[in-house]
């Protein structure tokens, strides 16, 4: 346990986690990399991306989103990386940017699910808990518990189930769920302001109501449509009908959800998806992200003989 789980930067501005998730991979999840790491750090990190896009679409890569040839992506992203602890090959990552909105007036972050890449030869390996539920955790702890927004986009069947079952307030496909004013005003600045993020065309069309983007795959993501017979479908048959009715594939439709993470959501979390051979690691790092917000802050603040930048001035 020791030296299963190293805190990078305890008391910096940005989310650094590297840790076992198991005998057999290393997880490392970094905010906003290009800030975060030095220049050597980054080369690497880019350089591992790089090797799973490869190996998951036959040696060819992308050029948007992360990948874009500005780079900017890695300064407002929050990425994941796998690697084999064997030999340290990187074999999955995702990359989650954060996305600028505006709510009620003040500027805020809505954390886009983004992109998920795993080698084929791995897939069979129980990850999709790490790649897509556990940054969010980690996210949700790291600041302090208040809830923050999501959205994805997607044609792929099991991963439009996958965001209804694991987060709260989703819309559309969550059963129960109706769209709100929050969520077609989020969505409406994500289709102005962020098509780049998730690699949108400006051709493409938005239906704000059922909140599907039409011809969807012309603005760098070429490479990922996929037929409605290829791609990956839920066990729930409710999700695969959804998307069947829904999209038209020939097309090339993609469906935008926009959910929240909160405490039930945290709490489903680690009671559905996370191993039991995970949860000391799991909770040890909680406590850390926990003490490193919550408790930390409120400890600085109760010293009232210390100074405390422009809330309290030294004497």
């Amino acid at each position: 346990m020791r030296s299963a789980i190293i805190l990078r930067a305890f008391a910096g501005r940005y989310l650094h986690l590297r840790f076992r998730s198991g005998r057999d991979h290393a997880v490392e999840i970094v905010e906003r990399p290009a800030l975060s790491l030095s220049p050597a750090e980054l080369d690497a990190l880019v350089s591992a991306c790089r090797m799973v896009v490869a190996a998951c679409l036959d040696g060819r890569q992308l050029d948007y989103g992360l990948f874009a040839p500005d780079g900017s992506a890695w300064e407002r992203s929050v990425v994941t990386l796998v690697r084999r602890t064997r030999d340290g090959a990187p074999i999955a990552f995702n990359a989650m940017p954060l996305l600028r909105v505006e709510r009620g007036g003040a500027p805020g972050e809505v954390l886009h699910l983004g992109l998920v890449m795993v080698d084929p030869a791995e897939r069979s390996a129980g990850l999709s808990w790490i790649l897509y539920g556990l940054t969010c955790f980690a996210l949700f702890v790291r600041r302090g518990l208040r809830p923050l927004w999501i959205s994805s986009v997607t044609q792929v069947p099991a991963v439009v189930g996958m965001v209804a079952e694991t987060f709260d307030h989703v819309y559309p496909a969550q059963q129960g769920t109706r769209a709100s004013f929050a969520h077609h005003h989020l969505a409406h600045q994500i289709m102005r302001t962020q098509r780049d993020a998730f690699g949108v065309g400006e051709d493409a069309g938005f239906d704000p109501a059922a909140q599907i983007i039409t011809n969807a795959y012309t603005g760098g993501s070429d490479n990922l449509k996929k037929s409605f017979e290829v791609a990956a479908k839920h066990r729930d048959e409710r999700y695969n009908r959804f998307c069947l009715e829904m999209l038209d594939y020939a097309r090339g439709d993609d469906v935008l959800q926009i959910g929240r993470i909160d405490l039930a959501t945290a709490r489903r979390f680690l009671a559905r998806s996370v191993p039991r051979s995970a949860v000391p690691q799991l909770a040890v790092q909680g406590i850390i992200l926990a003490i490193q917000a919550v408790v930390a802050p409120l400890v600085q603040w109760l010293a009232a003989d210390k100074p405390l930048g422009r809330l309290r001035p030294a004497r």
